[in-house]
C-alpha cells in the first residue's frame, strides 16, 4: 500500500497543469477532488529533486498536490537570483521564516562548508519537515532553530497555518488589536519560543545576509535586531505583507542608512 501511494503521489506531482486544472471544473472537479483524497491522503508526501534553477538537484519532501513549483525550481525567482548573485562561500546567512527550507538549502549550497546557515521556523510540524529536508541533503552547515523571530526573546502566541494548507506557509503571530480577526487569532494561538536576533548573536556568528519572510511580523523581527543592524550591517531581503508593514519597515531601515531596492511587488532588498 505505501508503495502504491508513493507511485500515485509521484504521478500527481509530475502531472501537467492542464490535468490538475480539471479540479476546477464544476461537478466533475468535485468528483476528482473526492476521488484523489480517497486514493491519496491529503498529508501524503513524496521525495523529489529540484529539476531546474539554482537549487537544481536538491531533495525535498513535497506534497504531490502543491509541490510543482518546488519541483521545477520556481519559488520566487527574483529572490533566488539575489541569493545566487550576492551570497558567497564562507558567508553566514539567516533565514527568518524558513518554512520547509528551500532558501535555506539553496543558501547552504552557495556558502559552502566554510559558511553557515541558521534557519528559524516556529511551526513544529513545518520545522520537522525542514529537518528531514536538510538531513536528506546532508547539509551539515545548516542549523535549525525551532523559534520565531520577535522584538524580544521569550514566548509569543503563534497561529499555525490552517490544516488545509499542505505546506503550512502562512503561520503568523497573534497580535491583539480589538478586531474579530485578532480575537480569533488569540483564541487559536499556541505559545512558541521566540528569540530576538540581538540576543541570538550573543552566542552565534552574526549574519552577513538575512532573508526575512515572517508573515507580517517583519517590523518586530527587525526591531529585535537593532544592534545587529547598526554594527554588523547585513544586507536584508525582506518580504512585505501589507502596505503599513512596507512603510514602517522601510522607514526603520533607511533610518540606519540603508538603501532600499525593489525586488518585485512584495520584496525589497536593503543594502547598507
Amino acid at each position: 500500500m505505501p508503495d502504491r501511494r508513493n507511485w500515485i503521489g509521484e504521478l500527481l506531482l509530475r502531472s501537467p497543469a492542464s490535468l490538475r486544472a480539471l479540479r476546477n471544473v464544476p461537478v466533475f472537479g468535485n468528483f476528482i477532488h473526492r476521488l484523489s483524497h480517497q486514493v491519496l491522503p491529503a498529508d501524503e508526501k513524496v521525495w523529489a529533486q529540484v529539476e531546474a534553477g539554482p537549487a537544481r538537484g536538491l531533495w525535498f519532501e513535497l506534497n504531490p498536490r502543491t509541490g510543482q513549483a518546488y519541483l521545477r525550481g520556481e519559488p520566487e525567482p527574483a529572490m533566488q537570483k539575489i541569493l545566487a548573485e550576492r551570497l558567497h562561500p564562507g558567508m553566514v546567512f539567516y533565514d527568518l521564516g524558513a518554512n520547509i527550507g528551500y532558501f535555506s538549502m539553496l543558501a547552504a549550497r552557495i556558502v559552502g562548508t566554510r559558511g553557515r546557515v541558521f534557519s528559524f521556523e516556529p511551526d513544529p510540524k513545518t520545522a520537522s519537515r525542514l529537518r528531514k529536508n536538510v538531513a536528506r541533503n546532508n547539509l551539515t552547515n545548516v542549523t535549525i532553530v525551532e523559534a520565531g523571530i520577535w522584538s524580544s526573546s521569550g514566548t509569543a502566541r503563534f497561529v499555525a497555518a490552517d490544516p488545509s494548507s499542505p505546506d503550512r506557509g502562512t503561520g503568523r503571530f497573534a497580535v491583539t488589536g480589538g478586531t474579530d480577526h485578532s480575537l480569533r487569532d488569540v483564541m487559536d494561538a499556541l505559545p512558541v519560543q521566540c528569540v530576538a536576533l540581538d540576543d541570538f548573536v550573543a552566542n552565534s556568528p552574526p549574519p552577513d545576509a538575512i532573508k526575512c519572510d515572517v508573515e507580517g511580523a517583519e517590523v518586530e523581527a527587525l526591531r529585535g535586531a537593532e544592534n545587529l543592524i547598526r554594527t554588523r550591517r547585513p544586507w536584508i531581503l525582506c518580504e512585505m505583507h501589507s502596505e503599513t508593514s512596507a512603510r514602517v519597515t522601510s522607514e526603520y531601515l533607511t533610518g540606519f542608512g540603508y538603501t532600499l531596492e525593489p525586488v518585485d511587488d512584495n520584496h525589497i532588498l536593503a543594502l547598507p
